[in-house]
């Protein structure tokens, strides 16, 4: 059974029929706003990859692809779980120049996701990627960057709130970011779990961007683990929204400048990865063949579900759920899709 969390007393604010609407609404609304934001121009995408490129993101590293084989080129392939490496190819391959990126609409399949309020077997985000100067790789650019999707995020959510006047009983979320690193957080909370730290920052502080994730901290341990082939682990981070509904700090977005070819160097040993060398994509990054890059994903059923103040994921994205959190979910009028 997936974890579930029920909040007390949790009304749906839209209808069905108006919760469709309003998920078609901010989709529309959010894309536009960030590729004016960014320069992005949309592309289309793979939802599998052939498993020799090495292109497929290997998240944490431990968790299972979903594979199949191809009768007529009798290769294997993979049900991407983020494009996290592709879109950095695409932008070599596609000739996209310095300043301008692009974004995708990425569906994924997560099998081994442990299911709960936030989670799902069903990943569906806007990927996107920008071709950066090798003097942008600093935390400057990275906050710039952050701040200017932080502001899409939040003029969507005014629109919403103008276009659907029910949802004025929810607080807007301020565009006002804080910045912190993963270190600093632990030194303010050293006896919580990371979870607990991020949720007692947040809920004090709002919109936050958590940065330096990947590396060991003093206690021996990363904040959360990142692959070490995509971001550059000293210049990435999540962008955190306070959830009022489910009163906990809500990981919107992870994002960061990507792997130059010294930072990969370093991170695949730190990671213990050194076997990756040898795939086409790290051949051509170790020897500088591909652009410097920032990038990110950006959650579409995790916006709609923060702006339109939904207790679970499956009430603005149709997934598999066991049977009992179907039953408990009906049974607190929590109407999954």
């Amino acid at each position: 059974m997936s974890q579930l969390f029920i909040p007390e007393g949790y009304v749906p604010i839209l209808n069905l029929y108006d919760t469709q609407r309003a998920i078609g609404t901010i989709k529309r609304l959010f894309a536009d706003t960030l590729c004016a934001s960014l320069d992005l121009h949309r592309v289309s995408a793979p939802l599998f990859l052939e498993s020799s490129t090495g292109l497929n993101d290997d998240l944490s590293g431990v968790e299972r692809k979903v594979s199949f084989g191809i009768r007529d080129t009798g290769s294997e392939a993979e049900v991407v779980q983020s494009l996290a490496k592709w879109k950095r190819q695409a932008l070599k391959d596609y000739d996209f120049r310095v300043g301008k990126g692009l974004y995708t609409d990425m569906n994924a399949i997560r099998r081994d996701e442990e299911l709960d309020n936030l989670h799902s077997i069903y990943v569906d985000q806007w990927d996107w990627e920008k071709v950066i100067r090798l003097e942008d790789r600093n935390v400057d650019y990275l906050k710039q960057v952050v701040n200017s999707i932080v502001t899409a995020v939040c003029a969507t959510e005014m629109s919403m709130h103008a276009l659907f006047p029910q949802l004025a009983k929810m607080p807007l979320h301020t565009s006002e970011v804080t910045f912190i690193t993963s270190q600093e957080l632990l030194d303010l909370y050293p006896d919580l779990s990371a979870k607990e730290r991020e949720n007692a920052f947040v809920k004090e502080h709002g919109t936050t961007f958590l940065m330096q994730i990947g590396g060991d901290l003093t206690n021996g341990e990363p904040h959360d683990n990142r692959a070490p082939d995509y971001d550059d682990w000293a210049l990435n981070g999540d962008i955190l929204f306070w959830n009022d509904t489910l009163q906990c700090s809500y990981e919107l977005s992870s994002m960061g400048i990507r792997v130059s070819p010294e930072s990969l160097d370093r991170q695949l040993t730190l990671a213990g990865c050194d076997e990756r060398r040898e795939l086409p994509f790290h051949k051509a990054l170790l020897n500088g063949e591909l652009p410097y890059t920032i990038g990110g994903g950006i959650g579409q059923s995790r916006l709609c579900m923060l702006l339109l103040g939904s207790a679970h994921i499956g009430e603005v994205q149709a997934s598999v759920w066991d049977a009992e959190t179907r039953k408990q979910c009906a049974k607190a009028g929590i109407p999954l899709l």
